[in-house]
């Protein structure tokens, strides 16, 4: 074993005892008679201290012969003291070269030298170096283990539905085509009409982690062509306060779970990430439209709230609630898909809702129309076939119960959770319209 220890492992306990570590070249300093190396690993940095008259003249004679992200092994002795940078060293007696890197490298990844986002993703392995953006990787980690651990604690199973499709699941033409065999076929855009199928099977809650597939033509700090979807369905519901109370609940329990487990990233990352409190206000689309005119935009019944009224939206609602998190609900029939439930004393609006965070929607959710023949009515009049709906519709004929679910962009939720400026910093590699690779 090159490593019997990660950094952060090494603590007062090990006092002068022997430990391996291994890592990548941080930093180098010669003061003539005593040589100082610090390695950098996952979990942080270690520093090697070398003095000429306690180690082996070939061990003192290697390390002003390193190069910076240089990959080296270290066998030694803890030694803990205040003289040390981070309150403890190793005294070396094995230094081993695993492989050398190339110079110049192609970002600094101490940080010292700033590179612009297109550099950093294109030497995306040199970027992950940097501790803040390993920090980002480890928290979006930690989201989706608690998201996972969520879902089990509250009897939801895991399914897996295919990514090659025959149908549009919401029509309109943000859709990747492609060849399967010799046949039409596109990208799935959303779980959505596979995890409806599935209320009508029995297994009643389902939920799916997995990539959806947006031919969207934005080049915006928060879209992206290839995305992570946390989704969910559950059968039996009354209304779509029961989705949204265990919407409300997932989220607040993946913000809390971080702040628990990832004190440490937060602190690298230097941010303060505040503790999710329940329950998310509710606000109707028509009091959205009332505060946007107050706030000076004006919008039309029926008009989607774009980009600005978001904001402003989550601005007010910081200002006035203190809600970092907040619903939008009761949306015009006529803005969502044809999958959506309406009321039933109220046919112009539905039983849809938004989730928002930091003025960004993170979800679209809402109660489904279980009802065949409503929902084949819904079908024509967003301007659709229902012939090319069959195998979807099949299993409403035969015994489907009042259902509804949520779609949450995990991407989003890190990003505004963390309070970053771009998207693309919480995805190892982004796809968009102009980046194919790596």
């Amino acid at each position: 074993m090159y490593r019997t220890h990660y950094s952060s492992e090494i603590t007062e306990g090990l006092n002068g005892q022997r430990v391996r570590v291994a890592g990548w070249v941080w930093e180098i300093k010669d003061l003539g008679g005593i040589k100082f190396l610090w390695i950098r690993d996952r979990e942080g940095i270690v520093q090697v201290t070398a003095p000429k008259k306690k180690v082996s003249q070939e061990l003192f004679k290697l390390i002003p012969k390193l190069n910076s992200e240089d990959v080296v092994a270290v066998e030694g002795t803890v030694n803990f003291t205040p003289k040390a940078k981070l309150g403890f060293e190793i005294l070396p007696e094995k230094l081993e070269i695993l492989n050398r890197a190339e110079s110049p490298l192609p970002l600094d990844p101490t940080g010292k030298v700033k590179a612009e986002l297109d550099t950093r993703l294109d030497n995306r392995f040199m970027d992950l170096r940097r501790p803040e953006v390993m920090a980002i990787f480890k928290i979006r980690s930690s989201v989706f283990k608690a998201i996972r651990d969520f879902f089990h604690n509250e009897g939801f199973i895991e399914i897996h539905t295919p990514k090659i499709i025959a149908t549009a699941t919401e029509g309109g033409t943000e859709l990747f085509p492609m060849k399967y065999f010799e046949r039409d076929a596109f990208l799935a855009q959303s779980p959505q009409l596979y995890k409806q199928i599935m209320m009508a099977s029995g297994l009643d809650r389902v939920y799916e982690i997995a990539p959806i597939f947006r031919a969207e033509e934005h080049n915006t700090t928060r879209h992206l062509n290839e995305a992570w979807s946390i989704d969910a369905e559950m059968a039996f519901i009354e209304n779509e306060e029961e989705v949204m109370n265990i919407l409300e609940r997932l989220v607040s329990h993946a913000i809390n779970y971080v702040r628990e487990h990832n004190a440490r990233e937060l602190e690298t990352l230097n941010f303060e990430l505040e503790e999710s409190k329940l329950p998310f206000p509710r606000l109707s689309y028509e009091e959205a439209l009332e505060i946007l005119s107050d706030l000076g935009k004006k919008m039309e019944w029926g008009e989607d709230i774009d980009t600005e009224g978001e904001k402003l939206l989550g601005k007010y609602m910081m200002e006035n609630e203190n809600a970092p998190l907040y619903f939008l609900y009761q949306y015009p029939s006529e803005a969502k898909p044809f999958y959506i439930m309406k009321y039933d004393d109220r046919p112009e609006i539905c039983r849809a809702f938004d989730l928002e965070y930091r003025g960004v929607e993170i979800t679209s959710g809402g109660q489904r129309e279980h009802r065949v023949d409503v929902l084949v009515e819904q079908i024509r009049e967003k301007g659709l076939n229902p012939a090319n709906f069959e195998f979807y519709l099949r299993a409403f004929r035969y015994g489907m119960p009042p259902h509804g679910g949520f779609g949450l962009g995990a991407e989003r939720l890190i990003k505004q959770m963390l309070d970053l400026p771009n998207i693309r910093e919480v995805i190892l590699f982004p796809r968009d319209r102009r980046r194919l690779t790596p």
